[in-house]
């Protein structure tokens, strides 16, 4: 690690005023803490993060250093190689940092074939944590089964179903399944009898039903297991049942069938549950639901088909909640294999929990149609945040906490009237429609980071990272977490005024004009960009820009043609004032 990132993740915990998810400091002068071993274990198993040795939280992280840094080294290296399973391999080091010794150690996030890390002296179930925000918390033993199964392919669904018989199957689904086998993969299942095509498809394993045949083609699968199913409910508040008059819910629906039965039976509860609103089409107006049924479809399918299918999991059932300012979608296991968070969205970007229950549902179409249920090809995700896109909406946020898996749409128009009538008084000109957009999820409260800018606009990171840069240089965003945690704030003089909530937004305070800050920190001597930014507290990309303005309108010079050298120097000039400027 650099010390400027050292400094800048200190400056972040201090800004805080604690730790941070990836970041966890302690006192340690003279020797490790006990719970050194839980933080790295917690590391490990989330997305690893950063150790620091040497700080005091209850001093607001004050650089008190430890003693014998080389000693504290060795030590922390010892705990990792032999206190925990399996052992780890951190980047440790020693920085000076305002005069006292840091021992700082990079944790990197395991493998999902090697998860869960543990303390071998608790044990698996005892002994495994994970990073919630700023603290460490053990893992269940729920969660601790998740990890193990997640070393491999889980067979789940290709379990047999003690007591089904072929007679258990959905007459008509099976006959459309073998059609559509018959007709798509003629090699494999064009001369197979029906029992046998079913045994190749693994919907028979022998003569039972495997758990994959029961739910997509199943007569009724909830004969067997009860619990799952999809349920549905529709709150009348954000926060769940009204106190005031006792309702607990608008709709409530219990899903049951197969999976196509259960998928076309959500859409319909959210059909009859969800508002109607008006967007402008050209030069006319079109009715359209307050949520895109292509993503709605999505999502409800991502949720029973990548859900967990393990015996623990079959007292749960897929929860479908439908709140005033949002919808979520939740479902019991959280993400398999290679697939994170931050990879949400990528075209191809899959892995199948339930394999077998995958392929099936590949030739299962939904009723009344021939779309298949699912199409197995990792288009799930970036077809629903299209949809979201093409309806002007916000991108659904998406949730993984190892046992469970969520999927949240919040209901507002990305770029309603407010939104677009605050962006305008910004005054702000050649902004591009994604800037807009990423403008518009900071006006609704929602989180802003390259991540989210992506998905809600379709672009690839590098994109994404300059037009994110162009608006800090605008002055409109603040960077904070640093490089590598890094989300984004409105600039205090762009954030609209609030005002009361049966009022739209107020329009922002009138946005600073840099430019006098500048030339004053200038005075009669030059200095570099650096020394500028030092001198005012300006972001680097900010005073690039404002230094470019003042270049153009002839209140400055540079030493030196190339601008880009660090070197390159500024001065004022008398060739025209300020004042003259804005006339």
């Amino acid at each position: 690690m650099l010390y400027d990132d050292l400094a800048e993740i200190i400056a972040n915990l201090r800004d805080l005023g604690g730790d941070h998810a990836f970041v966890e400091a302690k006192r340690a002068e003279s020797k490790l803490p006990k719970s050194v071993r839980e933080t790295l274990s917690a590391f490990a198993n989330t997305s690893g993060g950063v150790l620091i040795l040497g700080l005091d939280e209850t001093q607001g992280f004050e650089a008190i250093g430890v003693r014998d840094p080389a000693k504290m080294e060795a030590d922390l290296a010892a705990l990792c190689s032999e206190n925990l399973e399996p052992p780890l391999r951190p980047l440790i080091g020693t920085h000076r940092f305002e005069g006292a010794d840091l021992v700082v150690a990079e944790i990197p996030e395991l493998p999902p074939g090697s998860k869960p890390s543990f303390n071998r002296g608790a044990g698996m179930t005892q002994g495994s944590f994970v990073r919630v925000a700023d603290g460490d918390r053990r893992l269940s033993p729920y969660e601790v089964q998740l990890m193990m199964a997640n070393r491999g392919q889980p067979r789940d669904d290709e379990q047999p179903v003690a007591g089904t018989t072929i007679a258990n199957l959905d007459r008509a689904l099976v006959d459309t399944f073998l059609s559509r086998l018959r007709r798509h993969r003629s090699r494999a299942f064009a001369n197979l009898d029906t029992t046998a095509a079913l045994r190749r498809a693994k919907v028979l394993v022998g003569t039972e039903l495997s758990l994959a045949g029961l739910l997509a083609l199943g007569e009724y699968p909830q004969e067997f297991f009860p619990q799952l199913m999809l349920t549905f409910v529709h709150y009348p508040t954000k926060s769940g049942p009204d106190p005031r008059n006792g309702a607990r819910f608008i709709d409530n629906v219990a899903a049951e069938g197969p999976i196509p039965v259960m998928v076309d039976e959500a859409l319909i509860a959210l059909r009859r549950n969800m508002k109607r609103r008006s967007t402008v089409r050209g030069a006319g107006r079109a009715e359209t639901y307050e949520y895109p049924e292509t993503a709605l479809r999505e999502a409800v399918v991502n949720a029973l088909v990548h859900r967990d299918y393990s015996g623990t999991s079959h007292g749960t059932q897929v929860q479908v909640e439908m709140y005033p300012d949002r919808l979520l979608i939740r479902n019991p296991g959280g993400l398999y294999g290679s697939v994170r968070e931050e990879n949400l969205g990528i075209e191809g970007m899959s892995s199948a929990r339930n394999a077998t229950l995958l392929k099936i549902l590949e030739d299962t179409p939904l009723p009344g149609s021939d779309r298949p249920i699912c199409e197995n090809r990792g288009s799930g995700i970036p077809a629903m945040l299209t949809a979201m896109r093409d309806a002007k909406l916000s991108p659904p946020r998406f949730a993984d906490d190892i046992s469970t898996f969520s999927a949240t749409f919040p209901n507002h128009t990305l770029m309603g009237e407010d939104a677009v009538r605050w962006i305008a008084s910004l005054n702000e000109h050649g902004l591009t429609d994604s800037q807009c957009h990423g403008l518009a999820m900071l006006f609704h409260g929602e989180t802003l980071n390259n991540q989210a800018y992506r998905n809600a606009n379709d672009l690839d990171s590098r994109v994404a990272t300059e037009e994110l840069g162009d608006l800090v240089a605008r002055g409109l965003l603040v960077p904070a977490g640093g490089r590598r945690y890094a989300h984004y704030t409105l600039a205090e003089d762009a954030a609209p005024a609030p005002t009361d909530s049966t009022d739209s937004p107020a329009p922002p305070k009138r946005r600073a004009d840099r430019r006098e800050e500048i030339l004053d920190a200038l005075g009669d001597d030059e200095a570099t960009r650096a020394d500028l930014v030092a001198a005012t507290g300006l972001h680097d990309r900010t005073m690039t820009r404002w230094l470019t303005v003042l270049l153009r309108q002839g209140l400055i010079e540079a030493t030196e043609r190339n601008l880009r050298s660090p070197n390159v120097r500024y001065r004022r000039t008398s060739k025209r004032t300020l004042d003259e400027t804005s006339g």
